[in-house]
């Protein structure tokens, strides 16, 4: 298990080798490129200047899936908002386009499956931005299956997947390491702040008067935003006034760092990165937002946010070209349900016309949007292949 110092190395490895093993991967690892290729793309002086909302920033498939309210009730929903900005709508769907599109190649789908995929995305985004419930989309097979796991979750399937033994504890190993004592005191005095504790209680249904304590922590290795920045696994007791069993809630604490994602000009978000990934999250996500507490850690912003059992990604090994088509039809509608709502009604109808317009000869989506894709899909592609020569060399002459 590696020492504190010995954790970056660890994750560059880890990095490295999970983004080797597809393009698809690459794509959802690399999203600060994803802008920097954007903007020298020549595409991008047509991109249309959306009206500035609460953008995900980083709108691959993998960051959506289903999410739970404090009532354990089970939207799908915008699940990591670490690069969310006021910016421009458009990028989000350029960068669900493009995550898509990775996917329906990595199985083997044929490039008209690709124009295919782009038209219905528009289709799903478009009926979000329109009043009527009864155009909304049907719910694909394959949001479908992973929303039926989330609904029949409890604690314990959570339990069992992170802790060990009577008094649970976090099982140091693979994913999990050893904290050094500063850490643990800095996790022990968070939650004896005011502020943070008074939160706590309350997303837990308590009372001032109710009782919290910090059972165990660990450094978390999860994906690879966990690279040379804080993450950690907490596991928290919490009691009512007078009562003597305690509930068990897992908490998940993630240094937050400034957005590579363009903010529109002349906006006003919060100056703290903390503050704005959680303001992001209530306005894109809010079963997520209204779980995270954005507070200070060892001097630097981190966020707090319980791990609910029915939070789950959509994960797609295989797509067939139906289960392509259908899964870009609904989830550009999520998506454009996140930014619907933060627009008034001529706002949207502005928004949608901005978006049927344009369309690129035969192809029923707009052109900027497929010139984005294919010219971002062949950057990504020749950026894959040179990460992968890299990796190999680096791993051969380890």
């Amino acid at each position: 298990m590696p020492l504190i110092d010995e954790r970056r190395a660890d994750l560059e490895r880890t990095r490295d080798l999970k983004m080797a093993r597809s393009v698809h991967a690459y794509v959802r690892g690399n999203t600060a490129q994803f802008y920097q290729w954007l903007a020298a793309s020549p595409v991008a002086d047509s991109i249309p200047a959306g009206p500035p909302v609460w953008i995900c920033g980083d709108c691959h498939l993998g960051n959506l899936g289903p999410l739970a309210d404090a009532d354990h009730e089970i939207d799908i929903q915008i699940r990591d908002l670490d690069q969310a900005v006021i910016g421009n709508p458009a990028m989000d769907l350029i960068r669900l386009g493009l995550s898509l599109e990775t996917a329906a190649r990595s199985s083997d789908l044929p490039g008209v499956t690709t124009a295919k995929m782009v038209e219905a995305m528009i289709d799903g985004y478009a009926r979000a931005l329109t009043p009527e419930p009864e155009d909304d989309p049907l719910e694909p097979d394959v949001v479908r299956s992973v929303r039926r796991e989330a609904a029949g979750r409890k604690w314990r399937h959570l339990a069992n997947e992170r802790l060990e033994d009577v008094e649970p504890e976090i099982p140091l190993g693979k994913r999990f390491w050893k904290l050094d004592k500063d850490e643990r005191r800095a996790i022990d005095a968070l939650f004896e702040d005011p502020d943070v504790r008074s939160r706590a209680l309350s997303l837990a249904g308590l009372g001032p008067k109710g009782r919290i304590r910090v059972i165990d922590a660990a450094y978390w290795r999860k994906g690879c935003s966990s690279l040379g920045k804080l993450r950690y696994a907490v596991l928290l007791g919490v009691a009512g006034k007078g009562d003597k069993a305690e509930n068990y809630a897992l908490v998940d604490i993630k240094e937050a760092v400034a957005s590579v994602a363009p903010a529109a000009p002349k906006v006003s978000m919060p100056d703290g990165p903390a503050e704005r990934v959680v303001m992001g999250a209530c306005a894109l996500s809010p079963n997520l937002g209204e779980r995270m507490i954005a507070a200070k850690l060892l001097e630097k912003p981190v966020v707090l946010r319980e791990l609910a059992p029915q939070d789950l990604k959509i994960e797609v090994d295989q797509f067939s070209r139906k289960e392509a088509i259908e899964a870009a039809t609904y989830l550009a509608y999520v998506v454009g349900i996140a930014h619907a709502r933060q627009l008034t009604s001529d706002q949207r109808r502005e928004w949608r016309q901005q978006l049927v317009s344009g369309q690129d000869g035969d192809l029923d989506a707009p052109s900027w949007l497929w010139r984005s894709i294919i010219d971002l899909a062949g950057a990504h592609e020749t950026g894959y292949l040179e990460h992968c020569r890299r990796f190999a060399l680096a791993a051969e002459h380890a």
